[in-house]
């Protein structure tokens, strides 16, 4: 049974909660060469974005937003009870695609848990670090073009929280199969972007509420559904992959609940959403619905308040879907 369809037991609001980080790797890396003005981005409002791609990226790309990046990974690590991934790939994978791979941390401890494979990690933003291990590079690079590595050549191809960035998810789908070799593996995981609550403790008119609906439709505005994780097994079995797996987890909006490791996880999500909902919202707001940034400050001040109240028993869903291509060619 998926850990959606189970409720979560609810803690006294006044439980405390441990914090933990992760480590990142140092190694080699192809930053090198790349323009200053690809590295330094484009400022809005005091945060930096990304000037590389053919469409705007929502997220920002400073330094702020590395540190949630790196902190989301520690909390989905807890969510996968110690695990990066889900697809049962082959024990000595000898190439592995991380899409959308941000500060590099997810394709870094891949590549040191797999010293058989070659792990390349591609996004627009170059943040990744200078040094990795020499099994690991980087590329910078609009995984929503045409890409040019070789078909068939990898193992495993994998993409996580690609919130906010692709327009076109069965052409992403169709060219991770076309570049997957036979009997290689997909594996999607997102958060789905709508904010869910069993006990009906979220109230109907609260900003926590309010944020959710003006997220949802400045996102259709910019062409990235934030319903999209809810398509992946659909499109994914459309484009031919065989056993294809979805799996549905919670993610807790603050340490609101009873168990000990969800309790942890809601700290890190509480701490991702408070100090990370300026960026998630500055950009979005005024391309999808024309706010000024006062406006989304303003606003954002009161869902701060929303999200750190332990009586809201709120949580976002978070999307895991993997498949294989068949040995076989498909017909």
């Amino acid at each position: 049974m998926d850990q959606q369809e189970v409720p979560i037991e609810p803690a006294d609001a006044d439980e405390g909660f441990e914090d933990e980080g992760a480590d990142v790797g140092e190694g080699r890396s192809y930053l090198t060469s790349l323009s200053s003005s690809i590295v330094k981005g484009v400022e809005e409002n005091g945060r930096t974005y990304a000037s590389y791609g053919k469409e705007e990226y929502g997220m920002p790309m400073d330094e702020q937003e590395m540190d949630r990046i790196d902190m989301s990974h520690s909390k989905y690590f807890m969510l996968l009870e110690k695990k990066r991934f889900l697809a049962p790939i082959q024990e000595n994978p000898q190439k592995i695609l991380d899409l959308g791979c941000g500060t590099g941390i997810w394709s870094i401890d891949v590549a040191d848990d797999y010293p058989s494979a070659e792990v390349t990690g591609v996004d627009i933003a170059p943040i990744q670090p200078k040094w990795t291990a020499p099994n690991c590079g980087f590329e910078v690079d609009d995984i929503e073009q045409e890409w040019t590595w070789k078909e068939e050549s990898f193992d495993f191809i994998f993409a996580r929280d690609l919130i906010l960035s692709i327009r076109d998810w069965p052409k992403l789908i169709a060219q991770c199969y076309k570049h997957l070799k036979p009997g290689g593996w997909i594996e999607l995981q997102s958060i789905h972007g709508t904010l869910s609550c069993d006990d009906d403790s979220l109230p109907a008119d609260c900003n926590f509420r309010k944020f959710d609906e003006y997220v949802q439709v400045g996102a259709k505005n910019m062409g990235t559904s934030l319903d999209d994780p809810t398509h992946f097994k659909e499109w994914i079995e459309a484009e031919g992959f065989e056993g294809v797996v979805e799996k549905k987890l919670k993610i807790p909006s603050n340490p609101w609940p009873k168990d000990p490791r969800l309790k942890l996880i809601g700290a890190f999500e509480f701490d991702n959403l408070v100090y990370g909902l300026e960026g998630m919202s500055m950009r979005l707001f005024q391309k999808g619905l024309g706010w000024s940034a006062q406006e989304t400050n303003v606003f954002c001040a009161g869902v701060r308040k929303d999200i750190g109240n332990q009586r809201y028993h709120a949580y976002y869903p978070f999307y895991i879907v993997y498949g294989q291509k068949p040995e076989a060619p498909k017909s």
